[in-house]
């Protein structure tokens, strides 16, 4: 079988480097020929709305899947027309716009903070005055990593918010005074089998991941998660990975956002869980049995943000992994991750 990939960055390579044992075979569609995924595969150069691209990505391919969220719905529509297309584009539609996001979990039993949708000045005054402050003035679309948003602590900021992001679709959502950050990773398959990760714990800096630690072993949070979870997945028909963040309030979840494809986050499941995130995503899309999502003990992930620490030092530390993606190192720009696993029995992730 062969798998289609709109998008070669780290995960379309980590994706084709699961795939491979189970001789499944990969094209992607990036728009640089250099992308990580031309480590491990044949690229097709072009934009992701592209017709011509995606035509030729689909007709050389058995079944299609994407490796981040900014890919044109039309052009997914498209696709989907001609070859099975996973995850569902509704799931990537409603991923893309933080207010179809908020109500969809409101509508599906899935706490969040209270927000309001943003489309003027006025509109801005009025939900800081029913929500109150603080609160995050954010872009609906297009926003990750921390961009598109801005913080409102008094009522001064309102107006310079408005002057920094707005003329776009907005939302404001109350602030969450969280404990810390959690996300549940899952699978779905085609045949409606369904698997969840162990929830990790996450420490972002500058709207960017940075740490990962897994398993979060809170067996309460654990069942929420998995409930709030199964319910997106069970709506959208979904088959391949899905993630939902959350915050963790006062022992409460509160959803931050979901991710319709294999996450940042899930990156210790390759040397930290029996089956990693990237193996399930293809056995969902592809129709196979899912595997045992199990954690094989505790692990730890680490982003390495632009420069490389020494290679030999981190190769020399026992139960260290290194992944380098292959990019070039640059301010801000995830290039690469090391991960470190610990047998069950070590100390474990606290709650």
């Amino acid at each position: 079988m062969r798998i289609g990939i709109i998008g070669a960055g780290q995960l379309g390579q980590m994706l084709a480097l699961a795939g491979y044992p189970f001789a499944l075979r990969f094209l992607s569609l990036d728009a640089s020929a250099d992308a990580p995924g031309a480590q491990v595969g044949p690229i097709i150069t072009g934009a992701f709305d592209d017709p011509a691209s995606l035509e030729r990505l689909a007709a050389d391919t058995d079944v299609v899947t994407y490796e981040f969220e900014n890919v044109p719905v039309s052009a997914l529509q498209a696709v989907a027309k001609t070859r099975p297309c996973n995850p569902p584009v509704e799931a990537l539609r409603v991923s893309q716009d933080r207010l179809l996001e908020k109500e969809l979990f409101g509508r599906l039993g899935v706490p969040t903070p209270p927000f309001r949708a943003v489309d003027s000045l006025a509109d801005l005054r009025a939900a800081v005055a029913a929500i109150g402050l603080p609160a995050v003035l954010k872009t609906r679309r297009l926003g990750y990593d921390g961009r598109g948003q801005r913080y409102l602590r008094k009522s001064a900021d309102v107006d310079a918010a408005w002057e920094a992001i707005g003329g776009v679709p907005l939302i404001l959502e109350g602030f969450v005074d969280f404990d810390r950050e959690v996300s549940i990773i899952g699978a779905r398959s085609t045949r409606g089998e369904t698997r969840c990760y162990p929830l990790c714990g996450n420490t972002h800096r500058e709207g960017i991941l940075r740490v990962t630690l897994a398993p979060a072993t809170n067996a309460r949070l654990q069942k929420a998660a998995e409930r709030h979870l199964r319910r997106v997945m069970d709506h959208f028909g979904y088959a391949g990975v899905l993630t939902i963040e959350f915050f963790v309030q006062r022992g409460r979840l509160v959803a931050n956002e979901m991710a319709p494809r294999v996450h940042n986050s899930g990156h210790w499941t390759i040397e930290g869980a029996v089956t990693s995130q990237f193996e399930n995503h293809l056995r969902a899309i592809c129709g196979m049995p899912l595997g045992d999502t199990d954690a094989r003990g505790h692990s730890g992930m680490l982003n390495l943000i632009g420069t490389l620490p020494d290679r030999t030092w981190l190769l020399s530390q026992a139960g260290l992994h290194l992944h380098d993606y292959g990019k070039s190192p640059r301010p801000g720009r995830k290039s690469r991750y090391v991960g470190s696993e610990q047998r069950v029995g070590d100390t474990p992730v606290p709650p």
